[in-house]
């Protein structure tokens, strides 16, 4: 009699690398889209990479990034290793205002406007619902590329927590969860 074979299918998500962009300015609210934008188009420091960072990408036999420049120079930051870039992995929008005042430093308006986002706010972005629905589409895309073998996804902090919980509703477990930090990683299996 023959033995059942086990397929062991791997998704690690990580967080992209820290985006080289200027910290601790003072802002209006309705400065917050230049901001945005400054942060969408930003590449990462060089600073130093966790050494799993790269042994994670080796044993990739996929590797996708979403298509913003500090998640694509975080890919290239790992190794001379292909990968695709996909826009549905993109992150989740972040609103802003159009009010005059008061000035913050412009990561505590990121806190802040994400913070309403999840309360529904989403001038400028798009809505959680709408997040969550483009959330679910990219794990079916990441299942359906580890069925060739284990997937690196190189992508952004909510983007890939709401990914994380959308493979666990399609039955994955958690190895770990991703945390906040940069290069920080999570990893799911069936």
């Amino acid at each position: 009699m023959g033995e059942a074979i086990q397929l062991n299918m791997r998704i690690t998500l990580m967080r992209h690398g820290e985006p080289r962009l200027a910290k601790g300015r003072w802002i209006a609210p309705m400065q917050m889209g230049q901001w945005i934008d400054r942060y969408n188009q930003s590449v990462i420091e060089d600073n130093d990479i966790p050494a799993e960072c790269p042994l994670a990408a080796l044993s990739a036999s996929t590797i996708v990034a979403s298509t913003a420049p500090r998640a694509c120079s975080s890919a290239r930051a790992l190794g001379e290793l292909p990968f695709m870039q996909e826009a549905i992995f993109i992150e989740a929008g972040l609103p802003f205002a159009l009010w005059k005042a008061p000035w913050l430093p412009s990561q505590v308006w990121a806190v802040i406007f994400r913070l309403l986002w999840l309360f529904g706010y989403a001038r400028g972005a798009d809505s959680l619902a709408i997040t969550r629905r483009r959330a679910r589409a990219a794990a079916e895309r990441l299942v359906a590329l580890a069925a060739n073998g284990p997937v690196l996804l190189v992508g952004h902090g909510i983007m890939n927590r709401l990914i994380g919980k959308e493979l666990q509703a399609l039955g994955w477990l958690a190895r770990n969860r991703q945390g906040s930090r940069y290069w920080s990683m999570g990893v799911y299996e069936l």
